[in-house]
């Protein structure tokens, strides 16, 4: 006999991982970002602004990137601007997660 619906154990992936803190990280994204120079950050974050203003809305993988890159931008400034710029910015993504982590609850 086949299960109805209500009778199946499925697990949302998405909440679990939200649910565990495993949601806030890309361990991939950060290598990559790793290896990139001053210059290469630099065009991600332009790619990054390009690719936001395109969709509009902000995904989950798109605020855990622009985290990870922001605080790579903002550690490795060489004008208190940009810091200031990246600094700002990661704070902002990072209340964003949150925000949508509590929303997904």
């Amino acid at each position: 006999m086949l299960k109805q619906p209500d009778d199946l154990n499925i697990i949302d992936l998405t909440k679990e991982r939200t649910k565990r803190g495993l949601a806030k990280h890309d361990p991939n994204y950060q290598l990559i970002i790793n290896a990139m120079s001053k210059i290469e950050l630099l065009e991600e974050m332009v790619r990054f602004q390009e690719t936001r203003s395109t969709q509009g809305n902000l995904t989950l993988n798109m605020m855990v990137r622009g985290k990870i890159l922001f605080r790579a931008l903002e550690l490795n400034a060489e004008t208190d601007e940009l810091r200031l710029l990246a600094s700002s910015y990661r704070r902002h993504l990072e209340h964003e997660i949150e925000h949508s982590q509590k929303a997904q609850l």
